[in-house]
């Protein structure tokens, strides 16, 4: 199986700055049957203008497809362990931090409090040290976990297809894997050491969890790191090989920006909150069903104004250290939040807008039924 997408980054930069008014024009006119010329267009500095345009389009379709819904996660961390050194990340093996792994018991209380605030879609997240959590202990985990949550994803180390056979079966019904950055000019300078420094091997991982029968699948461009308009067209790309050859299962595109941790790395290529309106509208024309996930990264104001213009899913009330929601001391956050309202407060201001945040629209039953069959 080809899990991999052949990806000039070069080139898809040389192409989406070369695009001209015309070519964005043509893109609009063509929108919901795009090819990834159509998003470099719509992803170039010559689009700016049509911003307008674009959002408005973007949230015909959004609309149309998803109604006046936002799906409502929230992440639990497990561990900040990691076996990695990546420039940008708080839990790099470099930085002097605070490390702390959760228990199983203590997983689960974790859950509860998030259970507690209405959260039913859970997403575990761990730093990538596979002695640490392996796929048997996080399918154990997860066993414990399903009968409370209708989904359960996970974020953690790149596994193989057999390990998310078995976390398909223990209830996982998604993956969520970032490449952090296409460019890798750019990946091999911010990736220091460890297993991560396989830029090759890293962007086979989406096809390898799809190929195991996840439900749904995530990806996503670390932004700040390299030119964000040539990440937007290569996560196109990437998100349309990946549709080619695994046309049963759902996809996800997420847009962090880059914010303040451990280690005060600064971004290499800052993207603004207009840049980053752009990008989202972009991958909504580009790929109408695709779900575009705008995480607690960003500030309550812009994700409040994006509310109905393209994102689908809103994560809410997060904490990026392992046990935080249940306030123990003693471990670093791998990021500072953006957004810290609660999850009342999040869907309150959803609904103020006339959207229904959805707290479940998925049921652990269905899981079961198919890792039976």
């Amino acid at each position: 199986m080809d899990e991999r997408p052949a990806i000039d980054f070069a080139q898809l930069r040389r192409l989406v700055h070369g695009c001209v008014a015309a070519d964005v024009e043509r893109a609009l006119a063509g929108a919901g049957q795009l090819g990834v010329r159509d998003l470099a267009a719509l992803l170039s500095p010559a689009a700016d203008a049509f911003l307008p345009q674009m959002a408005h389009r973007s949230a015909t379709l959004t609309e149309q497809r998803f109604g006046r819904t936002i799906q409502i996660y929230a992440p639990l961390y497990i561990h900040n362990f990691c076996v990695n050194r990546c420039a940008y990340c708080g839990f790099s093996a470099a930085n002097r931090i605070e490390r702390r792994i959760l228990s199983a018991g203590e997983v689960a209380a974790e859950a509860e409090v998030l259970r507690a605030w209405g959260i039913r879609h859970l997403l575990l997240v761990a730093g990538e040290a596979p002695a640490r959590l392996d796929a048997e202990r996080l399918a154990g985990m997860v066993r414990i976990l399903r009968s409370r949550f209708a989904s359960i994803s996970v974020e953690v180390q790149p596994l193989s297809v057999a390990d998310y056979r078995l976390l398909f079966a223990a209830g996982v019904a998604g993956v969520t894997i970032y490449q952090e950055t296409y460019d890798p000019e750019v990946y091999a300078r911010v990736h220091e050491a460890g297993a991560k420094q396989d830029y090759a091997g890293r962007l086979a991982v989406p096809a390898r969890a799809a190929a195991a029968g996840m439900r749904e699948v995530g990806i996503g461009a670390l932004l700040g790191l390299a030119d964000w308009r040539a990440e937007g067209v290569a996560l196109g790309a990437h998100l349309a090989f990946l549709r080619k050859r695994f046309w049963r299962t759902a996809f996800t595109v997420s847009f962090p920006r880059l914010r303040p941790a451990a280690g005060g790395f600064a971004p290499l290529a800052p993207v603004s909150e207009r840049d980053l309106a752009q990008l989202i509208f972009a991958l909504r024309l580009f790929d109408p069903d695709v779900g575009l996930v705008l995480s607690t990264r960003e500030e309550a104001r812009f994700r409040d104004g994006m509310i109905g213009l393209g994102p689908t899913r809103y994560s809410a009330g997060s904490c990026t250290a392992p046990g935080g929601y249940g306030h123990t001391a003693g471990a670093e956050e791998q990021f500072a939040i953006g957004d810290q309202r609660s999850v009342e407060e999040v869907c309150r201001a959803i609904l103020d807008r006339g959207f229904d945040p959805v707290r479940k629209d998925w049921d652990q039953t269905f899981q079961e039924f198919e890792s039976a069959a």
